[in-house]
């Protein structure tokens, strides 16, 4: 597993947390399994007694209204704890999870993991700063709600998926080849679908970027990196 940044600030991902002793101990109770991409790892409001840690992959995690609505709510990937808080408080799955590429995963039974949470300082650790980080990203959520900088949250998001999932070209493009379509890149940056577009639009025009079915290629990302700081400029 290798580490996976975050646009929210950094964020260190469950396993790599971990110390060898303690990734050990709880891949001894695990047992990996391969979910094809297009596949559920889990179903919102479903019952069920196991974690998830990413081993490699890459999943989206959606939540479904009464009506019908998908709303995104963040992309998970490699070394990331899936289901922590329905495993740990024994209610129905908040959000559904699916696998965006093909994702192998361990699965941890709660019955095993708890033990080892309680009698293992650094597993225990390692789940409060997990729990502690998803406390900041919905309150960094909420708070971005209300702010009119959707071009630098855009701009981050791509450049953080760049980072984790895209392939350097011949040429030093970026190519970004995850089935997300523009409901979820607007999800994701809490922002509308017709903006998003907007933007999207605005910056094949400048040549930084292209787009396709369900892929981006980042022509100029320096040019993003500029945008994705708050005083970030407009491209002519």
């Amino acid at each position: 597993m290798r580490p996976a940044g975050s646009a929210s600030g950094g964020r260190v991902p469950f396993w790599h947390l971990l110390d060898a002793p303690a990734r050990a101990e709880l891949a001894a109770v695990a047992r990996r399994v391969h979910y094809p991409a297009g596949d559920s790892l889990l179903q919102q409001h479903e019952l069920s007694d196991h974690l998830l840690v990413v081993e490699r992959g890459c999943v989206k995690v959606l939540v479904e209204s009464g009506a019908g609505y998908r709303a995104i709510l963040a992309i998970r990937g490699d070394g990331d704890l899936l289901g922590e808080q329905a495993g740990l408080d024994g209610g129905s799955r908040s959000a559904t999870l699916h696998a965006l590429t093909d994702v192998i995963a361990l699965h941890i039974p709660l019955s095993r993991f708890g033990p080892i949470k309680r009698d293992n300082p650094v597993v225990a650790q390692a789940l409060q700063q997990v729990l502690s980080g998803r406390l900041r990203e919905a309150d960094q959520q909420r708070a971005a709600t209300g702010s009119g900088v959707v071009r630098t949250r855009l701009a981050a998001l791509l450049l953080e998926l760049a980072e984790r999932y895209g392939d350097s070209t011949p040429t030093g493009e970026v190519k970004i080849s995850l089935p997300l379509s523009q409901d979820d890149l607007a999800g994701l940056v809490l922002s509308s679908r017709r903006t998003v577009n907007r933007l999207l639009e605005e910056w094949r025009d400048a040549g930084w970027l292209r787009t396709g079915r369900r892929v981006i290629e980042l022509n100029r990302p320096e040019e993003l990196a500029e945008l994705a700081r708050p005083e970030g400029r407009i491209p002519p």
